[in-house]
């Protein structure tokens, strides 16, 4: 059995079945430590129709949905091909966590605070930076001030802003990641990359990663589903960059046709002002007296 250089299993295979698993909850623990700036302690592994395993995951997102011991709602996503609309999904996904976990007949404060982890692929939107972090904040359009929670709401909530109520949103661009580790999250984007550690470490849960998920220390049956895991994602990564390129010669070919009909129409319009022949503009042009007449008629000229 042929492992090549890489001993550790990618993070999105083990997001399918291994951090799912409560002995493996530190590696989830340690990465969502350094993702969130606090320390994270993972209560249980949720299920929703979002992150159940499906025959087509290896071409869509890999979702793992957790509980922290605050009660708040983390759900990491792993999508590796371009979505044009992949905004709008994930204000759906956000959205559909939230009403999914409040049921009818509950006060308003018991809306879960909810964390969305995007890990990314693919170059999404504009921007030069790997790391994105979105919140919701109020600010005074006069003022420019910021909006607190008033100090009943304080006291109730155990919150100072909105913002620590409202969902939060990090988008993690891993191609954009310039292998300049300047951080201990920079260390888990550099394995989210390459699928191996830098050569010195410290981050929370990198340990972790380095003892359980080493394929070399797994059975037979794990190492094997793992490689027919990898044999399926270059299929179907192979499959979606030969449907891009035909599109892209598709439109190459395409404007290329239609940049010589444009020109030729202005051939046949200026031809037919001079009283030329339908016969006489088609030798001149290389179409068939049809496509000539055809032309003519689309631009509101009449027949000889």
């Amino acid at each position: 059995m042929y492992m090549g250089q890489r001993t550790l299993v990618s993070f999105d295979w083990a997001a399918k079945s291994l951090l799912r698993q409560k002995a493996n909850f530190d590696i989830l623990e340690g990465f969502l430590s350094e993702t969130l700036y606090e320390d994270v302690t993972v209560k249980s592994i949720l299920e929703s129709e979002s992150n159940k395993l499906h025959n087509d995951d290896k071409y869509n997102q890999v979702d793992v949905f957790c509980e922290n011991s605050k009660n708040e709602l983390i759900f990491i996503e792993i999508q590796f091909y371009d979505q044009i609309d992949y905004f709008h999904r994930l204000n759906y996904a956000v959205s559909k966590v939230v009403s999914e976990h409040m049921y009818e007949g509950y006060d308003y404060d018991k809306v879960k605070k909810v964390y969305s982890i995007n890990i990314l692929y693919f170059d999404l939107g504009r921007g030069e930076d790997y790391i994105y972090h979105g919140r919701m904040e109020f600010k005074g359009i006069c003022r420019l001030d910021a909006l607190e929670l008033s100090p009943a709401q304080q006291k109730e909530f155990g919150r100072t802003y909105p913002s620590e109520i409202f969902p939060e949103i990090i988008l993690f661009k891993i191609n954009k990641f310039d292998d300049i580790i300047k951080t201990p999250l920079d260390q888990w984007v550099f394995f989210l990359k390459y699928t191996k550690l830098p050569k010195e470490y410290n981050a929370k849960g990198l340990k972790q990663v380095e003892k359980k998920l080493n394929l070399n220390k797994m059975d037979i049956a794990t190492q094997n589903n793992y490689i027919d895991y990898l044999k399926n994602v270059r299929i179907s990564q192979h499959a979606i960059e030969s449907v891009r390129k035909e599109g892209e010669q598709i439109g190459i070919q395409k404007g290329k046709l239609e940049g010589k009909l444009e020109g030729k129409t202005e051939v046949i319009l200026s031809l037919h002002e001079d009283g030329i022949s339908f016969s006489q503009i088609a030798k001149y042009t290389k179409l068939s007296e049809e496509e000539v007449r055809k032309i003519l008629i689309e631009h509101g000229k009449s027949e000889e």
